[in-house]
């Protein structure tokens, strides 16, 4: 430990240049990913201001288990069945994938489309599952 605080403090500027990157990186990533919400403010959003749930996921999976009124249309196919979409273009838009991963690149090609409220739910269906809430199969 003492090796590497001699090294941070012999080397302050290679140390600071990497915390730069580092920082730049990770707020590449945090826009990249679009708005975020919880399990809680989702609930919230499907019970009080009427949100729908997008679910990216393949309908094999899908079928296994959703959320209720939730909306399959898996990632490959979003750009062309978009449109299913279209009038619910106003109203908050969750989307979900299996562990939070892939939602983010939904989020942004919706973003693009014109869609305003659109965000994507932390840890996915694995964290909803985890937490106990229902599922419709």
């Amino acid at each position: 430990m003492d090796r590497f605080l001699e090294f941070f403090i012999n080397h302050w500027m290679l140390t600071g240049l990497w915390l730069v990157i580092f920082a730049a990186l990770f707020a590449y990533l945090q826009k990249k990913a679009g708005k975020t919400v919880g399990i809680h403010e989702t609930t919230r959003l499907i019970n009080h201001d009427g949100g729908l749930v997008l679910d990216i996921r393949d309908k094999k999976v899908f079928d296994k288990g959703h959320i209720v009124n939730a909306i399959n249309i898996p990632l490959s196919k979003l750009e062309e069945r978009i449109s299913e979409l279209g009038k619910n273009k106003n109203s908050p838009l969750i989307v979900v994938c299996q562990m939070g991963q892939q939602s983010g690149d939904a989020v942004k090609k919706l973003e693009a489309k014109g869609y305003p409220q659109v965000c994507k739910m932390t840890g996915g269906m694995t964290e909803w599952q985890s937490q106990g809430l229902p599922l419709v199969v």
